[in-house]
């Protein structure tokens, strides 16, 4: 019974107004600034490389607010998450995938740019900021209803999407693979996660400055290894990939039509759980970020999307197809496994590894980013209520059935969207007028004259 009721409010929450919604709005962000999230991809990684000290008020540095936001993102929807896509929607998801994630770029730069130009001082002295808050401070308090309705779904969230979802797939490989107990694993990693989040965003933010760039190199290379082993079947896995994206061909079976929609709704779901484009989370840790422009700090927060969906759920992507493991009977994280633990020497340990960091950092992300949405609701002094819920949420989440987990975290997902996505399309004549002025002011900076070589 219960389950028949998440199906069918995933159903309604993902249906074509969702769809069309998060899609529409990063074409129109894309257009509206004249694709300038594309061309403006390797300015934004000089920007990232300098990001590394601050230059205004905040709490992390420019590179690590990304850092945290990467962390979030950077979980178990780039292993499980991409084949749990395909098996839903075949190899075509990923395509959807690949859209999601560039029309999202734009998105994730415009929510970053309006957390920095809106945000605020709290009580304690720091920096907060994002969706509720550009909705409160932007559209005015005729609108604050949806900043509140976003917080009350991101407090939640999180517990969903980051939370147990995480815990559940680190806690079920653990048990399949090693004969580690839910029970145990639950225990350390409700532990560990605790021990970081006494240290507040400025502990996360350096956990994470130094967890994720190295995961993700460490991934990345894992897969460009395996992916030389299938390298002849390369070609025709992307022909596969864009064949299924418009002609059909589900895992699940079906017409052609049924099955191009499956593949869209499972690309665009899964691309968006992965890369949270949309969703309003990430511009939470940018607005913690020591930058004193919101455009600089948007073009790096732009890269979460860039990074997380075109470079890391790509190549798991492409070693599923390549390899044959997407049309076979595994399904989520042991799909992914099986491609590693078949091609790597050390594959196996590889996985793991590298799906427990993923998930730990994901746990640490998300856990701010909930915070941030209750302090907004209660006050300060709901700090330390949500970070003990937090913690024992993470052992409840090896306790949980995955099936069920999953499709609570994408109504979550699509809940938190709606709010955001309202706000930023209403707000999106502030993002054009402040990219414009930037850029407009970069374009004419006259350089220093060069020093003549006597002088020097």
């Amino acid at each position: 019974m219960f389950e028949q009721a998440v199906l069918t409010v995933y159903g309604i929450v993902w249906g074509p107004i969702l769809l069309a919604l998060l899609l529409g709005t990063g074409i129109y962000l894309t257009l509206g600034l004249k694709g300038m999230t594309i061309r403006k991809i390797p300015y934004a990684f000089r920007q990232l490389l300098k990001g590394r000290k601050g230059s205004g008020e905040g709490e992390v540095t420019p590179f690590n607010a990304l850092m945290t936001s990467l962390s979030s993102t950077v979980g178990t929807g780039n292993i499980a998450g991409v084949a749990t896509a395909i098996s839903l929607g075949g190899p075509g998801a990923l395509f959807w995938m690949w859209l999601t994630a560039l029309v999202g770029m734009a998105t994730k730069y415009a929510e970053a740019v309006l957390a920095v130009n809106y945000r605020e001082t709290d009580e304690r002295g720091k920096k907060v900021g994002g969706p509720m808050y550009y909705i409160k401070n932007g559209l005015g308090d005729n609108w604050k209803f949806l900043g509140i309705l976003f917080a009350i779904f991101g407090s939640i969230a999180g517990f969903g999407l980051a939370n147990t979802v995480q815990s559940h797939e680190v806690s079920k490989v653990l048990a399949q693979n090693y004969s580690i107990p839910t029970h145990y694993s639950g225990i350390v990693m409700a532990v560990l996660v605790g021990m970081v989040l006494l240290g507040g965003i400025k502990r996360i933010g350096a956990v994470a400055g130094k967890l994720v760039p190295l995961m993700t190199i460490v991934y990345v290379i894992s897969t460009v290894f395996i992916l030389a082993s299938y390298y002849e079947a390369i070609p025709s896995a992307i022909a596969l990939i864009m064949d299924s994206a418009f002609n059909g061909m589900a895992a699940t079976g079906g017409f052609a039509g049924a099955a191009m929609i499956a593949g869209l709704r499972a690309g665009v779901a899964r691309g968006i759980f992965s890369n949270e484009s949309g969703l309003g989370s990430a511009p939470i840790a940018h607005a913690a970020a020591e930058t004193n422009s919101p455009v600089r700090q948007g073009t790096i927060a732009m890269l979460g999307t860039f990074i997380d969906t075109i470079i890391i759920c790509t190549m798991t992507g492409l070693i599923l197809v390549a390899s044959g493991a997407w049309n076979g009977d595994l399904v989520g994280a042991n799909m992914t496994r099986s491609v590693f633990t078949s091609t790597l020497p050390f594959g196996d340990t590889i996985f793991t590894l590298s799906l427990v960091l993923f998930a730990f950092t994901t746990m640490l992300g998300w856990s701010y980013y909930g915070e941030r949405c209750a302090e907004f609701l209660f006050g300060p002094k709901v700090i330390t209520p949500y970070r003990i819920l937090w913690v024992v949420g993470i052992y409840v989440g090896t306790q949980m059935q995955g099936g069920i987990v999953w499709k609570l975290a994408d109504i979550l997902n699509g809940m938190m969207a709606f709010p955001n996505l309202i706000a930023v399309l209403f707000l999106s004549p502030v993002v054009f007028k402040l990219t414009r002025e930037y850029f407009a002011e970069e374009e004419n900076m006259i350089p220093p004259a060069p020093v003549p070589a006597s002088d020097k």
